[in-house]
Parts: C-alpha cells; structure tokens; sequence
C-alpha cells in the first residue's frame, strides 16, 4: 500500500506566501508523475503543475509565474511553492502520483490540504 500525504496548507493574506509538501511511503518502487491539483467551493479538481521524474514541469495558466513545483525523488517527496497568492487561490491541494508498486503502476491521492487567502 502507498500513503500520500500533504502538509503546509493554512491561512495566508493575499500576496503571500506557502510551501506545500507531499509525502510518499510504502511498498514503493519508483514514482513516475507527480502534480498538484486543487478543489475550490463548488468547483471541479483541477491540474494546479506537474512534474514527471526526470524534472519536466507543467503549469496551469493561472499559476505560471507564481507557483513552482519541484520533487525530490530520493526522499519521494513532491513541493509547491506558491508566492503572490490570490484568494481565488482558496482551495483544498491535493497530492497525485502515478506508483510503480511491484511491476505495477497505479494512481494514488492524497487527502488534501486546505490553503486559504483572505484578509
């Protein structure tokens, strides 16, 4: 089994400043893509960036410039950091990878964590 969890979601003022983790463990033999989605009130997941293993990046037009996702794979661990943050930014980040389990690839979630941006 795989676990995948976040952690750095809070409350932040517009303009500032988080850094999202997520964490992968268990039975894991190599991680493929990893990315970042994101879930506003009332609204569907999202892409937010992704990353695959050798470093190549993508971004949602909303985020580019701002956000930067980076991953450390000997530590299996995936980050965001987001600068000049927007209340629309307000969502619950959630955590993806696509898991090599045993010669075996299968997608895994986290259960999110919840960034806020309000004055």
């Amino acid at each position: 089994q795989v676990q995948l969890v976040e952690s750095g979601g809070g409350l932040v003022q517009p303009g500032g400043s988080l850094r999202l983790s997520c964490a992968a463990s268990g039975s894991i033999s190599s991680i493929n893509v990893m990315g970042w989605y994101r879930q506003a009130p009332g609204k569907e997941r999202e892409l937010v960036a992704g990353i695959t293993s050798g470093g190549s990046t993508n971004y949602a037009d909303s985020v580019k410039g701002r956000f930067t996702i980076s991953r450390d794979n000997a530590k299996n661990t995936m980050y965001l950091q987001m600068n000049s943050l927007k209340p629309e930014d307000t969502a619950v980040y959630y955590c993806n990878a696509v898991v090599v389990v045993l010669g075996t690839m299968m997608r895994y979630w986290g259960k999110g964590t919840l960034v806020t941006v309000s004055s």
